[in-house]
This record gives structure tokens, sequence and C-alpha cells, in this order.
């Protein structure tokens, strides 16, 4: 996964992909990979409602298969959900028939235009097969919030240097990272908040006020 936000020459490769959004508007676009688990996800989601915001949830199909009643609170509070595989696959050991077979297997649970290849790469024809289906959305800003060398402060330290307007934030609710989004969640939120952005569910334009 790229740190903490992509290469230049990554927006040039998928460069129908959805990296940031508009840079005009005070707003930020929050996601979440990997879920949903019961060990992180209901923590997340009660942080969310408590501060009247709406997020996308990058999921892994075999976890909703798993978890559906985490899936299905998701949707009932408003948010928004994308595919990221149903194993949480890399594009790059498989063939395209397994890789898109794995993705297709995840909507089959998921139900989502959206997709987020797991660790931020595919092949090219994998890409421009999978574009043809689906809005590919990655990120403007990675908080490596599954970082074992990285503190909650630093995750916090990471949306404060690196957020900006149209900014596609990813936090993970994930084993790895959950210890840390206790602490760094809301106090980045509260720092989003004072600095005027709202929050945004991506690929959508209707904003959540932070405020």
């Amino acid at each position: 996964m790229f740190i903490e936000q992509p290469a230049l020459y990554l927006r040039w490769l998928y460069p129908r992909a959805l990296w940031r959004m508009n840079r005009h508007e005070r707003s930020v676009y929050l996601t979440f990979d990997d879920g949903p688990i019961p060990e992180a996800t209901p923590y997340i989601l009660d942080i969310l409602k408590e501060h009247g915001i709406h997020a996308t949830f990058f999921m892994v199909g075999d976890n909703v298969r798993r978890y559906p009643h985490l899936y299905q609170r998701i949707v009932d509070e408003g948010h928004q959900v994308g595919n990221h595989t149903h194993n949480h696959i890399g594009a790059l050991n498989r063939t395209i028939h397994e890789y898109n077979y794995n993705v297709e297997h995840a909507n089959a649970y998921i139900r989502s235009h959206l997709f987020r290849p797991p660790h931020g790469w595919m092949r090219l024809i994998q890409y421009f097969l999978l574009s043809r289906r689906y809005k590919i959305v990655m990120w403007d800003l990675v908080t490596r919030d599954y970082s074992k060398w990285l503190t909650a402060q630093g995750v916090v330290n990471n949306i404060i240097r690196y957020a900006r307007p149209g900014s596609i934030i990813t936090f993970h609710d994930s084993l790895k990272s959950i210890d840390k989004l206790r602490t760094a969640l809301p106090e980045s939120i509260k720092w989003l908040k004072s600095q005027g952005y709202d929050s945004c569910m991506c690929c959508t334009h209707v904003p959540d006020s932070l405020h």
C-alpha cells in the first residue's frame, strides 16, 4: 500500500480511477477498508453516528458472508458500500479469471458499483476489465492505521499533515487498526471539524456536515 499519498505515476497508471474529489470544496471523504468484523466495525459505526458522519466501507465479501448483520447495519445507517474482493486477495499473483471471479463472488454479497483493489495494485488488464463494470476508487490519503510502527497520535498526525480539500481518506476496520482508531478516529474527526471540513460519502455529492 502506498504511503501516505499516492505517487503521481499511479494516478497516470489508473487514469479512470477516482483518487481525489473536488479540490475546490472544503470536504473530505472517509473510507474504511477490510471489514466488516465485530471487533472493529461496531465501534467505528458508533463514532460516525455520534458525529453525524457518513462514510464508504470497502468490504471483503467473505466478511459480509460471515457477519451479514454488520453489513445490514452499515447500510441501514446510511453509509455507502464498496467491493474489496471476496478474500482480500492481491491481483499480481492471480490470473485475470481468478481475480475477476473473486471480485464478482464478493459482489454477490456486497452489491455495489464501487471497487477498491487490496494493496492498491492491479495489472492493467484487470484494471481495464473491472473499470467497465465498477467505479475504481483509490485514495488521496492513507492513514497507516494498520502499521505496528505507528501510534494513534501518528495516525492523527497523518490526517493533520496530509488532509486537503477533496481528500479520499482511508482508514481500516481491522484487527490491526482498531486499538489505534479508538483514539485516532474521534481525534481526527475533531481536528477536521476544527478546520471547517465537511465529511461526504465517496462518489456522492451530498455532504454531511462535520460542524
